[in-house]
């Protein structure tokens, strides 16, 4: 009973510490003088822009709803959150919001009633956005249709349903900050910076994280789960770091979703592949160049453990290597090759694939679990897909092809077992 009560007085102390904390610097209303870009002469039009670039409707749109109604449901290790309704409806929506709430939103991460927002919704990364944008974000979204679609509220687990709690995670993990730019880079790194670290949101997804969901320090993009994916490290270019790429190679990839030339070749799947089928592909040029500037000179960071010199090669028992090559050549090979080759466009190589090399499986094995196209966009307007093959191979079947694929042709990957197949059984699609 003391220990209960103990931890008990320890949770207040945090709180009341975390409430004491943010009660000044946490709700600055300012704004600094950032120069992010040319500005449109229409607000609205500039809003629309941005509000593509950040994706939002695809978040604060549920399957078959109203655009921007809110309500998509969003799983995570704490709960399932959904989100919110965004149009500009009185009562559901932003109706009764100004441009200052609306900015308090994005830069301090509270509502209008001064509410502390779960970090699902980025704040963290928006923080990092000028007023000027925020503004006109704002003046776009007063434009679209009013849907009268009411919040649902969150299902989350005990203790993270009690939302002052997030006053101690915010004094752990949250400092507002517009994005300042960087003297010893040009004006187009800049603005690359400023897009992938706030309103693009990338670390949202690609930055490591702890038990409690706060960035790990100093780790920056270097890859993370989230909607039941893995998100790769855009620091490593062992998994997705683009560090060795051309620019206009990452522009490809994220303008079309699919590339393959004679030194890149990848192709976006999972939640990655609706970012570029929903706000990437309709980003102009020019940004999205500013961006793949960035994410070529991101730092290289490869953890020790995963370098090319510290790769294990796994020897299979034979009994399991005979029943995989047979059941590859029986499911995959006709579009893989029999030795990893692949047929592109139709079919990428598994030979020297980054995804296939990653420590974590877990998108290869959702790949061959539920299947996948990459995008539909201008650039590839009919991608080629895999189909699922959830109802065909068992758990242990999928994991000793994965475990051939893994450890054949050059691979050198660690082999799976049969329960990480079925811990991804559940959760189709995202």
């Amino acid at each position: 009973m003391k220990k209960v009560l103990g931890v008990g007085a320890l949770l207040i102390l945090v709180v009341l510490i975390g409430v004491y904390w943010f009660r000044a610097p946490d709700r600055q209303t300012g704004d600094a003088p950032v120069s992010t870009a040319a500005s449109s002469e229409d607000p609205v039009a500039r809003g629309r822009e941005l509000v593509v670039l950040g994706d939002c409707k695809s978040c604060h749109t549920a399957r078959g709803g109203a655009a921007f109604a809110g309500g998509r449901p969003i799983p995570t290790p704490f709960g399932t959150f959904y989100s919110p309704n965004i149009t500009p409806d009185a009562e559901a929506g932003l109706g009764g919001w100004n441009a200052t709430d609306f900015w308090h939103a994005l830069h301090n991460g509270y509502s209008k009633d001064g509410t502390l927002l779960y970090p699902t919704f980025p704040y963290t990364n928006y923080t990092r956005i000028s007023r000027s944008d925020s503004d006109a974000i704002y003046a776009y979204l007063r434009t679209i249709p009013a849907a009268a679609r009411a919040n649902r509220r969150h299902e989350l687990k005990f203790p993270y349903n009690h939302r002052s709690l997030l006053a101690a995670w915010r004094w752990l993990y949250f400092r507002p900050g517009v994005y300042e730019p960087d003297a010893t880079h040009d004006a187009e790194w800049n603005r690359g910076a400023y897009l992938v670290q706030g309103l693009a949101h990338c670390s949202a997804c690609h930055e490591t994280r702890n038990a409690l969901g706060g960035a790990q320090a100093q780790a920056g993009p270097s890859g993370g789960l989230v909607l039941d994916w893995y998100a790769p490290s855009l620091t490593s270019p062992l998994e997705a770091g683009l560090q060795n790429w051309s620019t206009s190679d990452i522009l490809m990839l994220l303008k079309t979703g699919w590339i393959s030339s004679a030194t890149a070749k990848a192709s976006t799947v999972g939640p990655m592949a609706e970012v570029v089928g929903e706000s990437l592909q309709y980003v102009p040029e020019p940004e999205l160049h500013a961006m793949a500037v960035y994410l070529k000179a991101l730092p290289t960071n490869t953890p020790p453990g995963d370098s090319e010199a510290a790769k294990v090669k796994y020897e299979l028992p034979p009994p399991v290597l005979a029943a995989g090559k047979d059941l590859y050549e029986k499911h995959c090979a006709d579009c893989h090759g029999r030795d990893g080759e692949g047929h592109e466009p139709q079919a990428p190589p598994l030979a020297g694939n980054r995804a296939v090399n990653m420590t974590a499986a877990v998108n290869p094995i959702r790949m061959i679990l539920f299947g996948g196209y990459s995008p539909g966009t201008a650039g590839n307007p009919r991608p080629f897909g895999m189909p699922p093959y959830s109802l065909t191979l068992s758990d242990e079947e999928i994991a000793e092809i994965l475990d051939y694929i893994r450890t054949s042709w050059g691979n050198a990957a660690a082999p799976i077992v049969g329960e990480d197949v079925s811990a991804n059984r559940g959760s189709p699609l995202w």
